[in-house]
């Protein structure tokens, strides 16, 4: 049978097993610019069957083992629970397609925004859900702050990371202290050592950058520090 008009538009650089069929998301492919994009195809788990050449050399290295992996893995923690609660409205039913925007990170790039498109394959006969197609356009790739957007940074200590949860969750100084068995002096050593850290002047803003920087999960009451930044 002769390929079709788009049938090398995924131009895979690795390729797993598939579940589903990411064949028929190489043939949708052509709804989107493929010159510049990061192309994945995802099966219902999230985990990558097959990537497009851009997509390999953003995401990839040397030792990078891309198809087989968990795509959310690629993207920063912040980011992470806002957008698999869209994969799963998708593989619920509740959508087609959406459109978000998603904190990239990868072997050897710095973090940086991207606008994220998806799109839910389906199996010819059956209504499920075979396989989700992922498109960033790389054209509008913005490169963020390394070193605050290291996914994996560990910046802070355990006590640290309590403190700043109660600081969040709008817990004043005595309250916090008794909390954790501190001093207030202590509350304070530690309050100013994170305003230091994360070079700020007050609390109001330690708060907003650590949300800012994916040190806070976004969407969870009460507030939570994400596990990967603490030491």
């Amino acid at each position: 049978m002769p390929a079709t008009p788009h049938s090398t538009l995924m131009e895979p650089a690795r390729t797993a097993d598939p579940a589903g069929s990411p064949e028929q998301a190489a043939v949708l492919t052509d709804g989107f610019d493929q010159a510049g994009a990061y192309v994945a195809c995802l099966d219902p788990s999230l985990t990558i069957q097959q990537v497009n050449q851009e997509f390999d050399r953003r995401f990839g290295g040397p030792s990078a083992e891309l198809c087989g992996s968990r795509f959310c893995d690629l993207v920063h923690p912040s980011v992470q629970q806002p957008l698999k609660h869209q994969f799963a409205r998708m593989l619920e039913g509740k959508r087609h397609r959406f459109t978000t925007e998603v904190i990239a990170v990868g072997q050897e790039r710095a973090a940086s925004t991207l606008p994220l498109n998806a799109l839910a394959v389906r199996g010819g006969r059956t209504p499920e859900v075979a396989a989700i197609l992922v498109v960033m356009n790389a054209a509008d790739e913005r490169t963020g702050e390394a070193d605050v957007m290291a996914p994996r940074k560990k910046l802070l200590s355990e006590i640290d990371a309590r403190i700043l949860e109660g600081i969040a969750a709008g817990v004043s100084t005595i309250p916090l202290a008794s909390r954790l068995y501190l001093s207030r002096q202590g509350v304070e050593y530690h309050v100013t050592g994170l305003l230091r850290k994360l070079k700020v002047p007050n609390r109001a803003a330690l708060v907003s950058r650590a949300y800012s920087m994916g040190v806070l999960k976004v969407g969870t009451w009460p507030p939570k520090v994400v596990e990967d930044f603490i030491k």
